[in-house]
C-alpha cells in the first residue's frame, strides 16, 4: 500500500501551479524516488505527455548505466 501526503507550497509569481507539479515530478522521477506514471500522476498529465516534458528538460526515459550496455555489446 502505497502512502501519500498532500504538500501546500506558495508558488512566486511567474510560475503557475502546473508548472511548479511538473518541475517536482521530473526531479523526483531523475532522481529515482518515483516511477514514470508516479511522476505523471504528480504532474497531473498523461505519461506520454511526461516523457514529453523529459525530453524537453533533457532528462531521459530509460537510465542504462554505461557499463551494462558495454556489457550487452561485449556479448
Amino acid at each position: 500500500m502505497s502512502k501519500t501526503a498532500a504538500l501546500q507550497v506558495e508558488i512566486p509569481d511567474g510560475l503557475s501551479a502546473e508548472e511548479a507539479r511538473l518541475l517536482l515530478a521530473v526531479k523526483l522521477y531523475e532522481l529515482s524516488r518515483v516511477s514514470l506514471g508516479q511522476a505523471a500522476s504528480i504532474a497531473c498529465i498523461s505519461k506520454r505527455a511526461f516523457i514529453e516534458a523529459l525530453g524537453s528538460y533533457h532528462i531521459p526515459v530509460f537510465s542504462y548505466p554505461a557499463e551494462e550496455l558495454e556489457a550487452e555489446i561485449d556479448l
